[in-house]
């Protein structure tokens, strides 16, 4: 190209096959700007496989990935660079989504790499101090059925809205509400809110990054939410409690006690975290959409055995872990989607085994595990036999990690879609349990299997 010096004659740049096989982005300033004539930008998640299939298969927007493509175009633009940028995305899922969805994920992308070049700031992301309340839709036969679990683990009902047909309930900082109008056969969490510390703020931000805005019907005097849509459909709040501003929680008409009908609580603080359905298109979608929105970090996508066939999982978390959505999908096109449906609301405690047995004396249905998982825990870890042996009375699950343990059990599921999880973090365990999905997703076919 130097020895040619004809000044139609120039290199194009492509961020995949720079970044996939780990050149030296050094490399890049000694390539003089003007022959520079066209740069291209695509991300890939972090695989071991032949650099051509990974290529025409796995490429994804920028910020969906594991390449530091902001690092790779700001090295371009050091030298000079005015040129196009253009997006080369090779992707089979993409190939299947909605194009309108994807014209839209592809400028979040670029709107979130300009914001993290510095060239067009975005709002800034409030800080947030975990959740609000969680909104699960139920109709008139899954209401009744998801008001008893919720009393029996000591939940309050506190009253109805104002205006509209939904229901609080409260167990110390934990808000559950019941939407009894967008119910359809079965409960499923239809809305999620966060605490923010400037709810208007994070409003203003989500719009900028193209969230779609919901136009929310509200009677005067009520509380003006901001709220968007995830990619799944869920409605996502950003509000303020406990502060100035909290006027969302006047909206309701306080008529219950503070414990529900003199049952014994069981010991849970806050809600760890949510886990959501989405479809198999949205999972590259949904990772940009909670990393860019709520500034949430994704960590290691696994791909979990599940009886109708394989579940792709990932979790992104605020910095401080008061945030964690866990999002879930089938990994394979055309399968069933099973397991993968599935969401369920997972509450802290101090003490999960007293959690369990509390329960268990209230009458709440707990997920049976089978005694070969006890069996198996037994041969992996050297635990002490009185607290394997209250695991298996329990049906609490058990993982370790360098930094700590988890303890965690399941209700079992109403209806056919949400259950609810109460969970132990022991040191500085950071997961999810993923090893004990299977084990959990087994259970519940076998509960939900017909009895012959």
């Amino acid at each position: 190209m130097s020895a040619a010096d004809h000044p139609a004659l120039g290199i194009c740049l492509d961020s995949f096959h720079i970044l996939s096989v780990g050149s030296d982005l050094d490399a890049i300033g000694d390539i003089p700007g003007d022959k520079i004539l066209y740069l291209q930008l695509a991300d890939a998640p972090q695989l071991v496989m032949e650099v051509l299939q990974w290529s025409r298969h796995y490429r994804c927007f920028p910020g969906q990935g594991a390449f530091d493509v902001a690092s790779f175009v700001q090295r371009v633009l050091a030298t000079d660079y005015a040129g196009p940028l253009s997006l080369e995305v090779f992707n089979d899922v993409f190939r299947q989504a909605d194009t309108d969805r994807t014209a839209i994920d592809a400028m979040r992308s670029l709107l979130v790499l300009e914001d993290d070049l510095g060239r067009s700031p975005l709002p800034r992301s409030p800080q947030l101090d975990g959740f609000a309340f969680v909104e699960i839709g139920v109709d008139a036969d899954s209401a009744p059925e998801t008001e008893a679990l919720l009393r029996t683990m000591g939940f309050a009902h506190v009253g109805p809205h104002r205006s509209k047909p939904v229901q609080l309930w409260r167990h110390g900082d934990i808000r559950i509400v019941l939407n009894h109008g967008a119910g359809d056969d079965e409960p499923e969490v239809v809305a999620v809110a966060v605490e923010s510390a400037d709810p208007e703020r994070s409003g203003a931000r989500a719009e900028a990054l193209l969230a779609p805005v919901l136009d929310r019907r509200r009677n005067p005097g009520e509380a003006d939410l901001s709220a968007i849509a995830a990619p799944d459909g869920t409605s996502v709040f950003f509000c303020r409690t406990g502060g100035e501003g909290s006027v969302w929680l006047d909206d309701f008409l306080t008529v219950g006690a503070e414990r529900g009908d003199g049952t014994q609580a069981v010991p849970i603080d806050r809600i760890d975290h949510i886990t959501l359905a989405h479809p198999l298109e949205a999972f590259d979608e949904a990772g940009l959409f909670y990393r860019s929105v709520l500034d949430l970090r994704p960590g290691a996508s696994a791909e979990l055995a599940a009886p109708h066939g394989l579940v792709r999982s990932r979790a992104v978390a605020s910095a401080d872990r008061q945030v964690r959505i866990a999002l879930n999908v089938p990994a394979l096109a055309g399968t069933q989607r099973g397991q993968a449906e599935l969401q369920h609301i997972a509450f802290s405690c101090d003490d999960v085994i007293a959690a369990a047995r509390a329960m268990r004396d209230c009458g709440a249905p707990i997920l049976r595990i089978p005694d070969n998982y006890y069996e198996d825990l037994d041969a992996r870890f050297d635990l002490d036999p009185a607290l394997l042996e209250a695991l298996r009375e329990l049906g609490v699950l058990y993982d370790r990690s360098p930094g700590g343990e988890l303890l965690h059990f399941y209700s079992a599921l109403i209806g056919g879609r949400l259950f609810f999880e109460v969970l132990e973090r022991r040191g500085a365990y950071d997961g999810y349990g993923a090893v004990n999905s299977p084990v959990r997703m087994a259970a519940q076919r076998t509960a939900r299997a017909p009895v012959a």
